[in-house]
């Protein structure tokens, strides 16, 4: 678990350069995660070389999801603005017009691939949500 915490403690340190990006953000993938790797290769080069190449395993682990560990984390770090927002009603969700077939679609995959159990709950949470009206409007 302590290798978990870890990644998830030093997986956003790229975004200090190349900022945070909504994760229901459609298009420029690719560019944002060349941003963030340069961004993690950057700062993680102002420690020792120890702890630089130490820190930039576990974010290479985390991006690259190869690991049950990474999977794990990813589906923590994936689950956390899905608990923020049923919390907080569905607020950033309503606000960006994002739909609820959006949201499980861009969860599932990491969520259900790293920890099942948390993606259960969480679709359950989301489908009794959904009623609520907590989901923006879905695409016409």
């Amino acid at each position: 678990m302590a290798r978990v915490i870890r990644m998830l403690l030093v997986h956003d340190l790229g975004e200090i350069d190349a900022g945070d990006t909504f994760v229901f953000a459609e298009g420029g993938w690719a560019e944002r995660k060349a941003a963030e790797r340069a961004g993690a290769e950057r700062v993680f080069s102002l420690l020792d070389d120890a702890r630089r190449v130490e820190f930039l395993a576990l974010w290479h682990e985390f991006e690259d999801g190869e690991t049950a560990e990474a999977r794990f984390a990813n589906a923590v770090d994936r689950a956390m603005p899905a608990l923020l927002n049923l919390t907080e009603h569905g607020q950033s969700w309503r606000a960006h017009g994002v739909s609820y077939e959006r949201v499980v679609a861009r969860l599932r995959p990491q969520i259900e691939g790293g920890c099942p159990a948390l993606w259960d709950y969480l679709l359950a949470r989301l489908d009794a949500e959904r009623n609520a009206g907590w989901f923006g409007m879905a695409p016409v």
